[in-house]
């Protein structure tokens, strides 16, 4: 490979580390070619992006970026080294678990992964990282917590409505017709006043 070539191969690793946050660190020594082909399969069907490239090429990539940042994976580039870019942290974890599981293998290894700035090395992490909650996944779970409160109370608002239709309505009291109006008693006409009696006359004076 040329200076030429090299550098070429450099700034592609850089490109690819620059736009994922995510990419994964393995062995794929020991398969054949035709088993690396159908790994690269079925990593593009994932929207994995699978590189294979030369150990010191990746470290002056990944030293040019930000040395310190990625220094906890240097160790781990040594031997066959394919690189997995995903957006996606744990579809190359599944992806890796479902390829030995069909093909009873126990490759490819995971030398290492870097996630989202924490770095996990070893294939003992492997199982780990297929249980790594995405971020859409710890949204939904978040938004699950909050609106459950909001669906309880909505849920008891709802049976108690339920539990009011469903209440006889209280039959209503009859109506009271109202008492025929009492006659009021003839007023009796006052009785004709008696004729005075006659003066009696006057008696005639005693004459001197």
């Amino acid at each position: 490979m040329t200076k030429q070539e090299k550098n070429e191969v450099i700034e592609l690793l850089k490109g690819k580390f620059s736009q994922y946050n995510n990419f994964y660190i393995t062995d794929t020594e020991s398969l054949t070619v035709e088993q690396v082909g159908k790994l690269r399969s079925v990593c593009f069907n994932k929207q994995v992006e699978m590189k294979v490239a030369k150990n010191t090429l990746i470290k002056k990539a990944l030293e040019s970026i930000d040395a310190e940042k990625y220094a906890g994976v240097y160790d781990s580039l040594h031997k066959v080294t394919a690189l997995m870019f995903s957006e996606n942290p744990k579809d190359p974890a599944v992806i890796i678990s479902g390829f030995r599981k069909e093909n009873n293998k126990e490759m490819p290894v995971l030398k290492a992964a870097f996630i989202n700035g924490d770095v996990f090395v070893g294939d003992n992490q492997l199982k780990a990282l297929t249980q790594i909650k995405t971020k859409n996944e710890l949204i939904g779970e978040i938004i699950g917590l909050l609106q459950s409160p909001i669906q309880r109370v909505l849920g008891a608002l709802e049976n108690k409505d339920n539990a009011k239709k469903e209440e006889p309505a209280p039959a209503e009291a009859p109506v009271v017709e109202a008492a025929a109006p009492v006659a009021e008693a003839p007023v009796a006409e006052a009785a004709p006043e008696a004729p005075a009696a006659d003066a009696a006359p006057e008696a005639p004076a005693a004459e001197a």
